[in-house]
């Protein structure tokens, strides 16, 4: 892969279509074009494969912290040769933030492969 390739749109549109979209169908279109066809997301406490529970996953934590929680990139998005990475935060619209972290995301074919969720100490 060369360096190139628009990391930081490809991670910006997961945090966007993915983890900021309310709307299940909307959000599952978002994964089938961002996503491989079986990748696996690596969070702290868990690992989710497949698109349909990474899916779940964001649905639920959109659900479970309010209407206005949104994941918001903090910088541009770094990578090379399949490997990238973007620090974000999180939390209310126009509110504290409540977490911050990064995605680093293994590429394959333009698309996310592996995901790891990276949390900071709060």
């Amino acid at each position: 892969m060369t360096t190139d390739f628009d990391y930081d749109h490809l991670l910006r549109s997961n945090l966007e279509r993915v983890f900021n979209e309310r709307d299940d169908d909307k959000r599952r279109a978002a994964i089938a074009e961002l996503f491989v066809e079986k990748p696996v997301m690596y969070e702290p406490t868990n690992i989710v494969r497949g698109r349909a529970d990474i899916s779940s996953v964001a649905g639920k934590l959109l659900a479970q912290f309010g209407p206005t929680f949104r994941f918001v990139p903090d910088g541009v998005a770094v990578g090379h040769h399949g490997l990238a990475h973007l620090a974000w935060q999180a939390g209310p619209e126009h509110g504290p933030v409540a977490v911050t972290g990064a995605d680093v995301a293994e590429i394959q074919g333009g698309k996310i492969a592996r995901l790891w969720v990276l949390l900071n100490k709060p």
